[in-house]
């Protein structure tokens, strides 16, 4: 009905006196017609006259006057009224209104899906945590906002690649294989163990299953203890330089067992927490720098050969202040070592050469100072930095019986996201992360998420789901000759209904606008004011009191109503429930 109402309106427009294709061009991108907030003031509205009277130096309340004719004259629709300071606000008939409901009917699924994405390709790469550890709450915020993105564009019909970056080649891996190994022979140290080594009981987990399987000379390892820094860094760096030169073998299988470990273990939580990636990239695979063929070989010769990158002091330079950075960017050090930007710079020029039309990278929200960098590297490699997207995601706060929870993979203290999943379960988990726009800080409360209260909008809305499930269940059961899908149109009846019928017409234009700004928040804030409509609506109204034809008016409506909050919940990865 919409793109009916637009195209009247386009004539009309087009009709005006004096105005030309270019005025006409801009009027109809910058005017909006919508599905109205209040009822009241009909079931659409438009504003195309204030914007034309703004552009065209015209009486916007008179040019509405105008549209409010030339519509009512087409008897299209119920009633046109202009309105306010040039608003247009119509009502449609009654077959048109609930056309809605035989929509959802038709479509079940797919309701509230587009296209409007059709022919793009996007990227998304998230979580991608160091593998030096169990994923931890903090992590999962991160995971289910990029899955709910990925979801969200798909049903707009974009063409979505989910991606998870693999550190694997850097020096936390290092610490990592260094870990496992003295927690092996600790005992052998006298206890030893680095500050700066990584703790927790996974450590001493993935060295016994090691050990379990293989052999380590346990005496020869007492000299690397030897004349160690004081300095928590220096001892960690020299604990690795040292077992490295004891025995390479040992120490490439500890890291490759300890990695494999890691990463099955980040696969599996991810899974059960309903997010896979269609690509799973390893650093390690950019290569080396000394490979004159490898990627990030490839990336800074061409940054070289190209004018962007230069060569001062013995290291090699990229200007990132041209993109806004505070500094210019070290991509090779004065001893030939590559840094962290390098391969980031390698990684980002092969993702650019994939073809996407857009790179969005979700990370967290202490990275907001890498941004400009990346966006600068973006532009030497020759794209347009605009093709990047980046979502910084804020720290959740896990709060279990009042008290915060501690988060560090470091220090071995943190709450891992498995036990999160089997605490309250991945619905309610995904849920509260993305209750609240990714970028503002979150503090989940474990015990608000396993209450059975209204101020658990997750418990509210999946037993808003449920409740209209019953309702169509005992209507089968109490009318079993009567088709549940049909609605009393010519009657007129259950205007109490009309509220909710309303509400449903805007999920497809929620579901858009979540699209288009990157927010699946909106999606559980529209929800939560549907379920709370219905709450209003069942609270209020004995539908098993009614006669059948009411009743069946007033279940087809319902139905819709589930039907939406299905689908709703699903393009967020949610299981919605039957039974509470």
């Amino acid at each position: 009905m919409i793109e009916t109402i637009n195209k009247k309106i386009e004539l009309f427009i087009t009709n005006i006196d004096g105005i030309n294709q270019d005025s006409t061009k801009i009027i109809l991108d910058k005017s909006n017609t919508s599905i109205s907030e209040d009822l009241n003031k009909g079931h659409l509205t438009t504003n195309v006259c204030m914007i034309a009277a703004s552009i065209l130096k015209l009486n916007p309340k008179e040019l509405a006057k105008k549209l409010e004719k030339t519509l009512n004259k087409l008897d299209l629709f119920k009633s046109v009224q202009a309105a306010g300071p040039g608003f247009i606000n119509i009502t449609l008939h009654k077959k048109d209104f609930i056309a809605v409901l035989y929509n959802i009917v038709k479509q079940k699924g797919e309701f509230g899906k587009s296209n409007i994405g059709a022919g793009k390709k996007v990227q998304i790469e998230f979580v991608s945590a160091n593998p030096t550890g169990p994923l931890h709450v903090g992590h999962g915020r991160g995971a289910a906002y990029g899955d709910a993105i990925g979801r969200i564009l798909q049903a707009t019909g974009t063409d979505v690649e989910k991606e998870y970056y693999i550190n694997d080649a850097g020096r936390q891996i290092d610490i990592l294989t260094a870990s496992v190994i003295i927690k092996i022979i600790q005992k052998d140290l006298d206890n030893f163990f680095p500050q700066n080594a990584y703790k927790g009981g996974y450590i001493e987990s993935i060295g016994e299953e090691f050990i379990s399987n293989n052999k380590i000379k346990y005496d020869s390892y007492n000299s690397i203890t030897y004349d160690l820094s004081s300095d928590p860094e220096e001892e960690i760096d020299q604990i690795i330089l040292n077992l490295k030169k004891l025995d390479s073998v040992i120490w490439n299988e500890v890291k490759s067992f300890s990695l494999s470990s890691i990463i099955h273990s980040i696969k599996n939580d991810l899974k059960d927490f309903k997010v896979n990636f269609d690509n799973w990239f390893d650093e390690s695979s950019l290569g080396k720098l000394s490979d004159n063929s490898s990627e990030i070989s490839n990336s800074i010769t061409k940054l070289i050969e190209d004018g962007k990158a230069y060569e001062k002091d013995g290291a090699i330079w990229l200007n990132t202040e041209s993109s806004g950075d505070d500094k210019h960017r070290v991509l090779v050090r004065d001893d030939g070592r590559a840094t962290y930007f390098a391969s980031d710079v390698a990684y980002h020029k092969n993702k650019l050469d994939r073809g996407y039309d857009d790179l969005i990278n979700i990370w967290g929200a202490d990275h907001h100072g890498y941004i400009k960098r990346i966006e600068a590297s973006i532009e030497a490699l020759g794209s347009k930095k605009e093709r990047l997207i980046v979502k910084l995601v804020q720290f959740a706060n896990l709060f279990k019986n009042g008290k915060k929870v501690k988060m560090s993979t470091r220090s071995g203290e943190f709450f891992t996201l498995r036990e999160l999943i089997e605490d309250i379960g991945a619905d309610a988990a995904r849920f509260y992360y993305l209750s609240k726009q990714a970028d503002q800080h979150l503090d989940f409360d474990l015990d608000l998420a396993k209450s059975d209260s209204k101020e658990n909008i997750f418990y509210y809305i999946q037993y808003a789901h449920a409740r209209i499930f019953s309702l169509e269940q005992k209507f089968k059961e109490m009318n079993p000759s009567l088709d549940i899908n049909l609605y009393a149109v010519e009657k007129d009846l259950y205007k109490e209904c009309d509220a909710l019928i309303h509400e449903i017409t805007k999920y497809p234009e929620v579901v858009k606008r979540s699209a288009r700004t990157l927010q699946p928040h909106l999606i559980i804030f529209y929800l939560r004011d549907l379920s709370q409509l219905f709450h209003s609506y069942y609270n209020d109204n004995h539908v098993l009191s009614e006669s059948n034809e009411n009743m069946q008016s007033i279940v087809f409506c319902l139905s819709a109503v589930r039907q939406t909050i299905s689908n709703g919940l699903d393009i967020l990865g949610i299981s919605p429930m039957q039974k509470m």
